[in-house]
C-alpha cells in the first residue's frame, strides 16, 4: 500500500521501518499523517515478513507535534474528533502484536514525544531534545501524558506537561522516557541492530510478552499475577516454546515457526 506521509520498507531481517515524512514540516502530525500512519502499524502488524517495527523521521527532526495549521475553525465535537485521531497512532501501538521502537534524533516535541513513549521502546541520539511544549502557546498535550506518565511516574510527567520545557536525551534516558542513547552518526544503525536482535526471539514469546505486559500493567496486583501464569501456561505449550528448550540442551540455535 501506498503511504502520503509514511514510507513503509520491510528488511530481509523481519524489521519493518515506518518513516515520518514530513521533513519541512518537521513531520508535524496533520489529519492525512495520523491516518497514513495508523494504518501503515496495522499492515505491518499483519505482514508476515515483519517481527519488529522502528518508527523514524524524516529531515530534521523526528516529530515535532501537531500541525497548528489545522487547529483553526473547528467546532467542539469537531476538535474532539480531530484529536482522537491525531493520538489514534499512539494509542494503536500498545494493543499491536509485535514491539515498536521509536528512533528519535533531532525534536520530539508534544505528540512527537507521546509517539516516542507510546512506542514500546525507544533508542535517541544523543542531541535529541523532547519536551510537551504546548503549554507554552495556551494549549496541552493531556493526550501524549498518557503514555508519558506510565514511563516516567506522576511528578515527572506534571513536570514536563506544566512547564513545556525541551529536555536534553541525557535527562530522557534517565527519567525512563528513552531506553538508550548514542551518537547521532550511530543512531540509525544502533537502532537496526537493537531491533535486529529481537527480532531473532521467538515471535510467539515476544507477542505473548508484549500483550500480556499491558493488559496485566493496569489490573490488581495479585490479578495481574494470575492472569501472567496463566499467559505464561498458554506459552509453555506452544511449539516455539518447545523448540526454544531443546535448541538450548542441544546447543543449537532455534529454528522458530511462530507457532
Amino acid at each position: 500500500m501506498t503511504y502520503q506521509t509514511v514510507i513503509m520498507e520491510v528488511g530481509d531481517n523481519y524489521v519493518g521501518t515506518l518513516t515520518l515524512n514530513r521533513p519541512e514540516q518537521l513531520n508535524t502530525f496533520t489529519t492525512q499523517m495520523a491516518t497514513d500512519l495508523h494504518q501503515a502499524l496495522a499492515d505491518l502488524d499483519a505482514d508476515r515478513r515483519v517481527r519488529v517495527v522502528i518508527i523514524k523521521g524524516s529531515g530534521k527532526a523526528f516529530c515535532a507535534g501537531i500541525d497548528i495549521n489545522e487547529l483553526y475553525g473547528k467546532s467542539t465535537l469537531e476538535y474532539r474528533n480531530w484529536i482522537e485521531l491525531m493520538e489514534s497512532p499512539l494509542a494503536a501501538i500498545s494493543t499491536m502484536k509485535k514491539p515498536v521502537i521509536a528512533q528519535v534524533h533531532g525534536v520530539a516535541a508534544a505528540n512527537g514525544a507521546g509517539l516516542v513513549a507510546a512506542c514500546d521502546l525507544a533508542v535517541a541520539a544523543d542531541s535529541a531534545k523532547m519536551g510537551l511544549t504546548a503549554i507554552n502557546v495556551g494549549l496541552n498535550c493531556v493526550g501524549p501524558i498518557v503514555p508519558i506518565a506510565r514511563s516516567v511516574g506522576r511528578k515527572r510527567s506534571l513536570e514536563l506537561l506544566l512547564y513545556g520545557d525541551l529536555i536534553p536525551a541525557s535527562r530522557a534516558l534517565e527519567m525512563g522516557l528513552v531506553n538508550k542513547i548514542c551518537a547521532r552518526e550511530n543512531l540509525d544503525q544502533e537502532t537496526r541492530d537493537w531491533a535486529a536482535v529481537l527480532a531473532q526471539k521467538s515471535p510467539i514469546a515476544v507477542q505473548i510478552a508484549k500483550k500480556s505486559f499491558y493488559t496485566a500493567e493496569d489490573m490488581d496486583y495479585h490479578k495481574a499475577f494470575d492472569y501472567m501464569n496463566e499467559a505464561f501456561a498458554r506459552l509453555c505449550s506452544a511449539d516455539d516454546a518447545k523448540e526454544g528448550v531443546s535448541a538450548f540442551l542441544e546447543k543449537r540455535q532455534p529454528n522458530w515457526s511462530g507457532k
